[in-house]
């Protein structure tokens, strides 16, 4: 019996191939600040930038499995806090799951890393802090508590 006959994934029991990370994809200004910004500033590794040393419009960086995918496009970034939803809030671009909130937080310190949000205890039962990147994402590091 197919899945189309009425079987789900659960009764099939199928095991479950791992995913093990995901990728934001930012629109950005430049392509080459935005790179030096998470290079410089947080840390991140520089794993493509291209197409050609010439012509830089699309980059990736990469930190332990945290990654972004980021592209100049020729139209502004549109970080989600500025978005009038009309329905409450929606203030991350990306969460970024770390096991110590509070030592990648004295590492961006000493980096030189202005903090939106310093780091805390917040009312969704998370420890962490916010940063906005150079292009006005707003990414939050941290954990449950």
């Amino acid at each position: 019996m197919s899945q189309s006959e009425g079987l789900s994934i659960e009764e099939a029991q199928l095991p479950k191939a791992a995913i093990t990370g995901i990728a934001p994809f930012f629109i950005v200004r430049n392509v080459p600040v935005a790179l030096a910004f998470y290079r410089d500033r947080l840390g991140f590794d520089i794993t493509f930038q291209g197409p050609s040393e010439d012509d830089i419009f699309f980059g990736i960086v990469q930190r332990g499995a945290a990654m972004i995918m980021m592209k100049d496009i020729g139209v502004e970034p549109v970080p989600n806090y500025t978005r009038d939803i009309k329905q409450g809030i929606a203030r991350w671009d990306a969460y970024m799951h770390v096991p110590d909130p509070d030592a990648l937080a004295m590492e961006f310190s000493l980096r030189g890393v202005e903090f939106f949000q310093p780091i805390s205890n917040n009312d969704d039962g998370l420890r962490g802090f916010e940063v906005k990147d150079a292009d006005g994402y707003l990414l939050y590091f941290g954990r449950p508590l």
